[in-house]
Parts: C-alpha cells; sequence; structure tokens
C-alpha cells in the first residue's frame, strides 16, 4: 500500500461509473483537490474507467467494483431494451456495492465517499456524495420511472453535486434542473480535468472518440474513411485505453489509441476544431477551453441526442446523426456561436468541508 495510507487517515473513496470514460475523466479534478486539500484518494470501478484512472495516478490504491453490464446495441432502437435485458445484472452489481462499501469501511478507515453515478457506493455513517448531471433520465416514454428511480437513489446521498449552474445559462437544460424537489443539491460548476493554455494551433481537426462498444468501433471506422477526405491536419484519437500508447500517421492524420490527460490537453489546446460525441463530460471540456465543436450523439443514447438538439437550438454547436455524417458538414461549425464564456471557478473549499470533521 502506498505510504501516505498508513499516515493519513482521511481516506475518500472516488468511484466513477465505467460507461464510457467520462465519469473516470470528471473525477480526475476531484482526486487532484482532495489531495491538494489534506485527503487521500482511494479509486474504485471497473474496466476501461479503472485502467485509465491507474494510468493517472499509478501511486493510489485501485479497487474493483462490480459491473453495471450497460451495453449498446448496434441498432439505436434497440438501445432502451439492451439496457431493460441487462436491468437484473445492474440490480445485482449495486447491491453488491453496498455490501463491499461496508467491508471497505473498516478495512480502508473511510472518511467519506464520492460516487459518480454509482448508485449503491454509499454509507449512512459517513458523508457521502453523488455527482450527476442527469435528474432527469430520458428514456422516452418510460422517462418518468427513470427519472423516479435514479432520484430515489440519489436521496440516499447526503448531497449530491451537479455539475452545471443553476441559472438561465446552463448546459443540462432538464436533464440537471427539476421544478421541485427535496434533494440536497449543489451546483458546482463546470467540471473538467483540462485547462484553456495559448498554444500555436498544429491541427486543423481533431477527433475524440469515446463511449461504450458496439458504437465506439462503429463511429471510428466511418470516421476513417471520412476524413481521408479532409484537407487539413487531423489527430484522430481512439479512446480506446490500452497497455501500451500506439502512434500512427497516415497522409494528413495522426493516430492515437489514447491520450493520457496532460497529452489531451495540449492536443485540445492545439487544434481549432473538435468532431466528438455529444457526451456531457466532453461538453465540459469544450466550454472550459472555448472551443467551437460538431457533434455525432451516440445512437439511442436519449441524453447525448437531447444535449446535441438544445445546443444546435441554442445557436452554439452543430450536430448530425451518425448515419448521416459527411466530412463536408464541419463547414457548419462557422455558423455557430460557439459556447459561452465561463468564468466562475469551482470552490473546492467549500464544497470539501463535508469531509472536514474532528
Amino acid at each position: 500500500m502506498p505510504e501516505s495510507f498508513a499516515q493519513n487517515k482521511k481516506n475518500i473513496l472516488v468511484a466513477p461509473l465505467n460507461w464510457g470514460l467520462g465519469h473516470a475523466t470528471r473525477c480526475i479534478p476531484i482526486i487532484r483537490e482532495l489531495q491538494k486539500n489534506g485527503f487521500t484518494p482511494i479509486i474504485a470501478s471497473d474496466g476501461s474507467a479503472l485502467a485509465l484512472l491507474k494510468k493517472e495516478f499509478p501511486n493510489l490504491i485501485h479497487l474493483e467494483l462490480p459491473s453495471y453490464h450497460i451495453e449498446y446495441a448496434k441498432k439505436a432502437e434497440n438501445f432502451k431494451w439492451k439496457l431493460i435485458k441487462n436491468s437484473p445484472k445492474t440490480i445485482n452489481a449495486i447491491l453488491e456495492e453496498k455490501k463491499i462499501i461496508k467491508k471497505w469501511m473498516k478495512e480502508y478507515d473511510l472518511y467519506g465517499i464520492i460516487s459518480d453515478n454509482r448508485l449503491g457506493v454509499y454509507n449512512k455513517k459517513i458523508p457521502s456524495v453523488i455527482i450527476t448531471h442527469q435528474l432527469t433520465v430520458l428514456s422516452g416514454k418510460t422517462t418518468w420511472i427513470s427519472s423516479k428511480l435514479h432520484q430515489h437513489f440519489i436521496g440516499n446521498f447526503n448531497e449530491c453535486w451537479v455539475p452545471d449552474f443553476d441559472k438561465t445559462t446552463n448546459f443540462t437544460g432538464k436533464l440537471g434542473h427539476l421544478k421541485s424537489t427535496s434533494l440536497n443539491l449543489k451546483y458546482i460548476g463546470i467540471l473538467s480535468r483540462l485547462e484553456q493554455k495559448e498554444l500555436p494551433k498544429k491541427y486543423d481537426l481533431m477527433v475524440l472518440l469515446s463511449g461504450p462498444e458496439p458504437q465506439r468501433t462503429l463511429l471510428e471506422e466511418q470516421l476513417k474513411i471520412q476524413v481521408q477526405n479532409y484537407n487539413g491536419n487531423v489527430v484522430f484519437i481512439n479512446g480506446k485505453i490500452e497497455e501500451n500508447q500506439k502512434i500512427e500517421i497516415v497522409n494528413n492524420v495522426t493516430f492515437y489509441n489514447f491520450m493520457t490527460s496532460g497529452e489531451l490537453e495540449i492536443a485540445f489546446n492545439e487544434s481549432s476544431t473538435i468532431l466528438c460525441r455529444s457526451g456531457y463530460t466532453t461538453i465540459m471540456d469544450l466550454v472550459k477551453l472555448d472551443k467551437k465543436a460538431f457533434f455525432i450523439p451516440t445512437p439511442g443514447q436519449f441524453e447525448q441526442e437531447y444535449l446535441a438538439k438544445r445546443l444546435k437550438r441554442h445557436g452554439m454547436i452543430p450536430y448530425s446523426k451518425q448515419e448521416d455524417f459527411k466530412i463536408e458538414k464541419l463547414e457548419e461549425i462557422q455558423l455557430y456561436s460557439g459556447f459561452p464564456k465561463v468564468k466562475e471557478q469551482i470552490n473546492w473549499k467549500q464544497l470539501l468541508v463535508l469531509f472536514e470533521r474532528e
């Protein structure tokens, strides 16, 4: 075990959901701030999310939680039914998490918990926080059921941190804002691991892939063909967390299987425009870096489709359905305003007060 574990009793479990990489990447700034403020983060997740955080924080303790078995269908219309089919496995994982947390409480002398959308990672005996931007969980005709269920789980935590603003200029719309609620909500602002830097432009386009399979691979195959017709320099990041980084240059395109946070921060700042999914973590990165983008929402994922439509309607960012996308559509970017500039910083001292006690 790391030396700091034995010396520092203020151990905070940080547990992101393994659904794409967004939940894990937005926990990176939280882990850094915990370290700055005298806490010892312990990381818990599964799959790619855990693999990514191991690469980012090799000296911390890494624990494995059960998988939620979230799978995408190849066809968008089958997505919801795939989730419903897998829901018994997800419920079992949530129940298993609760048992594991009880065991870890004693084993690791936990001081507090920060869960990013892992619904069973809490304990009534210590301060427990859930991070989510989905107070409303869109699922078509069953939205009211999925939302009530999610809000019930959120109610088990002391606080719910919503990475957005509770005001007119916000980025989640109805996802992150309820007309009335008894939940203890804290709107914390834009949560991103990246910082804006003044760097010379190296790439005209950055392609950033993410999300669960098989949709990530389907989009990768489609875009690899499309970028051959792009007139400019391209950096193409596949979003596949593997043991070793691979870099391949084909004509005007530089391919990476993955990048670390530091490398990604540089690539973002060196790129003029971004082509990516409309996942909320990516949206927060774009807001923070003041970048213009084009979205291709994951087919059948209600949340990404809603966010893409909303931002287009507000004149900020254009989007296309995956099956309709052609590289020429990127010319639409110049017709949109991009995101409004955000200057507010997260008040970490105020947030982390929850974990301070004698």
